[in-house]
């Protein structure tokens, strides 16, 4: 067997010397030295902020299960703006993998079990993002029926009725080309939204606008799609420079540790409330 000599600091109270040495198996030398390049991840920061005065949300107009979906206030959540500091919400960014995208080795699927409830008369959460192998499970605990109308491409469509106290499991075995809506046809106001990809490099901006992509593979430049609900993004400001996201697409090049790109504003022009 080869061995390596590798010199480390020496403990006088044990005898030792300076010239004291550590003979180690040249493999395992080779892998230790290896481990630090093998681990190197990187994450994605993103801050998304609306170009223009933020919108209040509009009242929904609730026609249907009055008695119980009118306890509260319902609102438009389509498009959700921080009146604080103009942060945008449900700002959705992954590695886009289709034609002309990036290569990604397979991530092993984390077979988890999300949670879509039809929670007082309006979908929780907003946004679902689930890897294939993953589970949906829709939940009604509501006193009134609900029905979820998944409009896959890839996967099985669904559309069945969740009878209020009780639940449906649905099998994502694809992934999406795009999030995919929900909705409630009996009450036509509740819409979500289910991201379903191969691999788990996707995040949804939260009430204040931001976003982390976490654990990504460096040394390649990535290909981002970049989604929002209310309207296509395409021109930008990244940090005060003018860009333009062809088909709301970017790259970057991602390094070790976290990759901070900054904040983006996308124009009011190009998001609608309605």
């Amino acid at each position: 067997m080869l061995f390596v000599a590798v010199r480390r600091p020496f403990d006088p109270s044990k005898g030792e010397t300076p010239l004291k040495i550590l003979m180690l198996p040249a493999v395992a030398f080779l892998f230790m030295s290896s481990v630090p390049a093998m681990a190197q991840k990187g994450d994605l920061k993103i801050h998304f902020e609306y170009g223009g005065a933020a919108p209040n949300p509009s009242a929904i107009d609730v026609n249907k299960d009055v008695q119980f979906c009118g306890q509260g206030k319902l609102m438009n959540e389509r498009l959700l703006v921080n009146p604080k500091n103009k942060g945008l919400k449900n700002v959705v960014v992954y590695v886009y993998t289709g034609r002309g995208g990036s290569k990604l080795d397979d991530v092993p699927p984390a077979k988890k079990i999300l949670t879509l409830a039809n929670d007082k008369c309006r979908f929780e959460p907003h946004i679902v993002i689930a890897q294939t192998g993953d589970t949906l499970k829709v939940t009604n605990p509501d006193t009134v029926g609900h029905n979820a109308n998944l409009g896959f491409f890839n996967n099985k469509q669904q559309n069945f009725t969740i009878p209020a106290g009780q639940e449906k499991t649905v099998a994502l075995e694809e992934s999406e080309p795009a999030p995919i809506p929900v909705d409630c046809n009996i009450h036509p106001w509740m819409r979500s939204y289910i991201v379903v990809l191969d691999h788990p490099f996707v995040a949804a901006s939260d009430d204040n606008g931001d976003l982390i992509i976490k654990g990504l593979p460096v040394g390649d430049e990535l290909v981002f799609r970049v989604y929002h609900e209310a309207g296509g993004i395409k021109e930008v400001t990244v940090d005060g420079k003018q860009e333009e996201w062809s088909r709301s697409r970017f790259k970057v090049d991602i390094k070790p540790g976290m990759n901070d790109l900054g904040t983006v504003v996308i124009p009011a022009d190009s998001l609608s409330a309605d």
